[in-house]
């Protein structure tokens, strides 16, 4: 009797197996522990984050905020402000010179966005097919310049090479095409162009190596498969570079065509927006408003359209990217 009563004492559940027993406790104890890690590392992560969002708080949101209370008042700068209400607005959708600005910007797209791309991803494929020599490698050197150099600098040896007596003009009439030459900078028809090929040439160093880094990672036995399968170099691009490097080109997108609406530095020191208001610009024209003609409500109306441009336009291209990924 006394071994039955032992063996069904050493059988029975013990607390740790009930369900009110240390062992239900366990998984709880371990999630929370579990919950606490993580609120510990979401309050580093925070705290590492605090000085970005410090400086970017005083530097870009801050003055974001005071350019809108400002572009719905009449100031000058100096004298106290009157309210306008939308007025300000209202100049910028209907003036024609700041709805002109607008539209200059958006053609800069072309210059800025569609042509370093489209050279970008067609140097980037010869260079990928294994001609990595040094010749590629400085040119891809020479290519980058433009990134590292200030924009005022770049500005400032355009101007140079498209004077009457620059280097471009030395070269067309070398080549026998003397006609061709002029004061670009200076000509109603071809400055916006001469200008909009300066933000070209410094885009396509940027878009040349974002490419050249995604090809790199494009898996090799992909075009072994197209060149067994007969694909040429043509072929070959649109079935295995392009649709590899579409995260890439979302990005050069983004990038070029932030910098097509929000040129200034080559367009003020090239041109100034000239001659008359062939190549002005909205960075240009909110120079002008705000520190030369004394209408900062209209300067600062100007910029919140422009910044809501942007962001729409950028929207609207992350949105396809994700779409077509």
């Amino acid at each position: 009797m006394t071994s039955v009563l032992k063996t069904a004492h050493d059988s029975a559940p013990g607390p740790s197996a009930l369900p009110g027993g240390r062992a239900g406790a366990g998984p709880r104890s371990a999630g929370r522990r579990g919950a606490a890690a993580r609120r510990r590392r979401r309050a580093s992560a925070y705290l590492f984050l605090a000085p970005a969002f410090v400086m970017y708080t005083a530097f870009v949101i801050v003055p974001w905020a005071q350019a809108i209370q400002l572009s719905f008042y009449d100031w000058d700068g100096i004298s106290p402000g009157i309210w306008a209400g939308l007025e300000n607005y209202r100049t910028v959708l209907t003036d024609p010179q700041l709805v002109g600005s607008l539209v200059h910007a958006l053609g800069l797209i072309g210059f800025y966005s569609v042509l370093p791309i489209c050279a970008g991803l067609v140097l980037a494929a010869v260079i990928g097919r294994g001609r990595r020599g040094g010749n590629f490698a400085i040119s891809r050197t020479v290519l980058f310049l433009p990134q590292i150099i200030p924009l005022v600098a770049v500005g400032v040896i355009w101007r140079a090479l498209y004077a009457p007596d620059g280097l471009v003009n030395e070269g067309l009439s070398a080549i026998g095409l003397g006609s061709w030459t002029r004061a670009w900078l200076g000509d109603f028809t071809w400055a916006y162009v001469a200008v909009g090929l300066v933000g070209s040439w410094v885009m396509l160093g940027l878009c040349l190596v974002l490419f050249q880094s995604g090809i790199q990672k494009i898996d090799t036995s992909l075009y072994e498969a197209a060149r067994i399968d007969g694909a040429g170099p043509v072929r070959e691009f649109l079935s295995v570079t392009l649709p590899g490097l579409r995260a890439e080109i979302g990005v050069a997108v983004t990038v070029t065509v932030i910098a097509a609406l929000a040129s200034f530095d080559i367009v003020f020191v090239t041109t100034g927006g000239g001659p008359g208001d062939s190549t002005t610009v909205p960075g240009v024209l909110i120079y002008r408003l705000a520190f030369t003609s004394g209408q900062v409500g209209t300067a600062c109306a100007l910029a919140v359209v422009l910044s809501l441009l942007i962001s729409l336009v950028v929207l609207a291209i992350g949105r396809l990217t994700r779409e077509r990924a």
